[in-house]
């Protein structure tokens, strides 16, 4: 059985590791290589100034990790990533119920790519809908911007 828990900086290197083996599906689907895959150890450590990042660990290993910042009364959730060969074990779910315990009584954010309907579905199973759709500056792909 997996345990979520807070991650740590010194955990940098195997989220990264996480990251392009989960992301790799998505830049698949959208058909170009999407940040998640270019960046770097430092990139993940900078991700904790800003950043509560949760992982969810079975037998040592981190097979899945979300990350969280709330401000203004909104939490922004990024970079939800299951192991592929952890996903629909409730992994994503328990790492998004978890995020939604600490930040209690706040607004919920998040986006996803519009053409990953697995995403949309698995976040609309979770209480999240879109709320509108657009581009992020630089980057090609377009989003389904979602909210709780």
């Amino acid at each position: 059985m997996y345990t979520i828990e807070t991650a740590h900086i010194s955990d940098s290197p195997e989220l990264l590791a996480l990251q392009k083996l989960a992301f790799i599906q998505t830049a698949e689907i959208e058909g170009y290589e999407i940040l998640p895959l270019q960046q770097t150890v430092e990139d993940v450590e900078m991700a904790f100034q800003e950043n509560i990042i949760l992982k969810a660990v079975l037998d040592g290993k981190i097979v899945g990790a979300v990350r969280a910042q709330a401000d203004t009364g909104t939490c922004h959730i990024s970079r939800l990533m299951v192991h592929p060969d952890h996903q629909n074990k409730g992994i994503g779910k328990s790492l998004m119920s978890e995020v939604e315990a600490i930040f209690k009584n706040t607004r919920f954010e998040l986006f996803t790519a519009s053409i990953n309907i697995g995403n949309i579905r698995f976040y609309e199973k979770l209480g999240y809908r879109v709320f509108k759709t657009g581009m992020l500056p630089g980057i090609e792909s377009h989003f389904a911007f979602m909210e709780k």
